[in-house]
Parts: C-alpha cells; structure tokens; sequence
C-alpha cells in the first residue's frame, strides 16, 4: 500500500496560523507576566516561535501584522525591566477606599 503525504490546502494552512499566532498572544502574555521567579518562559521562546511562523513564507497581510505586533510586545518587554517587589505599591494601597473616616470614633 503506497502511502501518500498529506497536503494542506492554503486555507488549512492559514487556519493553523491564525490558530497559532492566537495561541501565542494569549500564552506570550501570561508567560511573560510569570510569578516572583519572573516569566515563566523567556522572551527568546516567544521569538523563536514567531520567527518560525515567518519562515513558513505563506502568512497573508493581516498574519504578518499580527506578528510584528507581537514582536514589538516582546522588545517592550525586554526595554522595560519589570518592577522590584520594593517598587510596587504597599498592600495598604487598597482598590477601595475606607468607608469611615480614620481618627472617627464609633458611637455606642
């Protein structure tokens, strides 16, 4: 039995590459975020992944866009070091403010 490869069709093909580049905007940005040790994968893995889907040489106008967009992503991130845990604002810095005033007594 002769077995034959399979091809996509470039419809197939764009599929997988929206599919792809949608993958890794999602995961690229909760990668990078990571947690006190810092990201969990480097920003060197992102690129190669994305330079990987370049060099398929079949990305149409707006894949292409949307991998340079995230290229730039990645070189904001590394231009920016990410903040010292001693930099961040204390954890006194509520996202509510006090419903009473401080000092005010409390009637019996």
């Amino acid at each position: 039995m002769d077995r034959k490869p399979i091809t996509l069709s470039a419809s197939s093909k764009a599929g997988l590459i929206d599919g792809d580049i949608t993958h890794i905007a999602r995961a690229m940005r909760l990668s990078l975020q990571g947690d006190l040790a810092g990201p969990i994968l480097p920003p060197t893995y992102w690129r190669e992944r994305l330079y990987k889907l370049l060099d398929t040489g079949s990305l149409t106008h707006p894949q292409l866009c949307a991998v340079d967009s995230l290229l730039l992503q990645l070189d904001q991130f590394e231009a920016e070091p990410p903040l010292a845990w001693d930099e961040l604002a204390p954890a006194t810095a509520a996202l509510f403010p006090p419903t009473h005033e401080t000092g005010a007594g409390h009637l019996a």
